[in-house]
């Protein structure tokens, strides 16, 4: 088997876990469990938490003691068995808790796993900023196929959506012991403390460009959070509307939602062109006006003659997300050396699925409780959105003005190296 083929197995797994439940997790809690919408955005918020430590933890194990591919397994053994739990939950403060853990063991395995595939492709002498779009293509199409399978299944309101990933992630965590060995660095001579513990990735916030860098990454992860939260309630809640009810959007909205995966896969693969031809800042400003956009049409659109405008937002979305996500994941990977590669790519992990989640599950939850919920406790969907656009925009525009950084295409083009 190829090791091409081989990280694309990896990435398929490691997605289709996700996408089993986090885009339906909402259906299962407002509709099956009829809990609120402020406890909701605290459920949302366990990713952020366990990215705040998690990934930088495993990050800094990974480069000094345990190979990343090693404990990748690990995780996702032990992220199976709390999958398993969740069903049996019956009030919302244990559903945080048992959440909680599921993603300390689940959030760093996003980071570990780029880990892997950009260490596997540089032993191999493949070029990363060519090939691993394409593989990590197939992470996307692996939760497209979770959210379908879900869907299709009847299971977007059911516990058994937590079955489906759990059984995902128990092939994952015995499929990783066998991925190409992520050396460690045992064999370096310390200096210091914060050399030994990995901690030396923590200097790239000493430099102003990457400083700013996080902060606005934090921002983005923000917006992230705000459409996984409350994409598919927001078409459920359509349901309540008779000339709406029957309609295949209504009936099937992970599906109708899986259409911002699908677009994915297209940006993800344009990705190596955008990088090199126009640099990380236009890349993170392309990103940035599109979830103005995403956000924008959400608000005026419907399951009925507004369907256009819901599929045109869930096709903005994959150059909202990627150009976003994976291509700062490489650029951090320009800034970076082999010493503490992990902990780095655990860094940018903690400032935005760690604060960044953080600050869009619990201030939007707190927001829309309190600004944005009729009298019979249905929400104001178009307001809200707006206001989600609005905050997008505003982001743009600092980043525009805050953000120094001059294109060089053969930063880009040393990743490979």
């Amino acid at each position: 088997m190829s090791i091409k083929l081989r990280l694309i197995i990896m990435n398929f797994l490691q997605f289709f876990i996700w996408g089993s439940w986090l885009i339906t997790v909402g259906g299962y809690w407002f509709q099956t469990k009829h809990w609120s919408g402020t406890e909701f955005g605290a459920i949302f918020s366990t990713m952020g938490i366990a990215s705040l430590f998690m990934p930088a933890i495993t990050g800094i194990i990974a480069d000094r003691w345990i190979n990343a591919e090693k404990l990748l397994g690990i995780l996702h053994i032990l992220g199976s068995i709390v999958l398993l739990l969740i069903p049996t939950v019956n009030s919302p403060s244990m559903f945080f808790w048992v959440m909680l853990l599921n993603m300390i063991f689940y959030m760093p395995t996003i980071s570990l796993s780029i880990t892997v595939a950009y260490s596997t492709l540089k032993q191999k002498n493949i070029d990363v900023i060519k090939e691993y779009p394409p593989i990590r293509v197939y992470g996307t199409i692996g939760f497209i196929i979770a959210m379908w399978t879900v869907s299709l299944l009847k299971f977007e309101t059911s516990a058994l959506q937590f079955y489906i990933a759990s059984g995902a992630s128990i092939i994952l965590g015995l499929y990783a012991f066998t991925l190409p060995k992520c050396a460690t660095n045992k064999s370096e001579v310390e200096k210091s403390i914060i050399n030994s513990l990995g901690l030396n990735a923590f200097s790239l916030f000493k430099n102003k460009k990457m400083a700013l860098f996080f902060v606005f990454s934090m921002l983005l992860g923000a917006s992230l959070q705000l459409t996984n939260a409350y994409g598919d309630t927001f078409i459920h809640d359509f349901a309540k509307i008779p000339a709406f009810k029957d309609l295949i959007a209504v009936k099937y909205p992970a599906i109708i939602m899986s259409i911002s995966q699908i677009s994915e896969t297209l940006f993800i693969l344009a990705i190596p062109f955008f990088l090199k031809h126009f640099g990380i800042k236009k890349v993170m400003i392309m990103s940035m006006l599109a979830w103005v956009l995403r956000f924008g049409l959400f608000s005026y659109g419907d399951p009925a003659d507004g369907l256009w405008m819901i599929i045109l937002s869930c096709i903005v979305y994959g150059m909202a997300f990627d150009f976003f996500n994976i291509s700062g994941s490489l650029f951090v990977e320009t800034q970076s050396n082999p010493s503490n590669r992990a902990s780095s790519q655990g860094l940018f992990m903690m400032m935005t699925n760690g604060f960044g989640a953080i600050l869009g599950s619990w201030s939007s939850g707190i927001i829309i409780d309190t600004f944005f919920k009729a009298n019979n406790g249905d929400f104001i969907w178009k307001n809200i959105w707006l206001t989600f656009a609005l905050y997008s925009l505003v982001v743009a525009l600092l980043f525009l003005v805050l953000f120094k950084h001059k294109h060089n295409p053969k930063e880009i083009g040393n990743i490979t190296h």
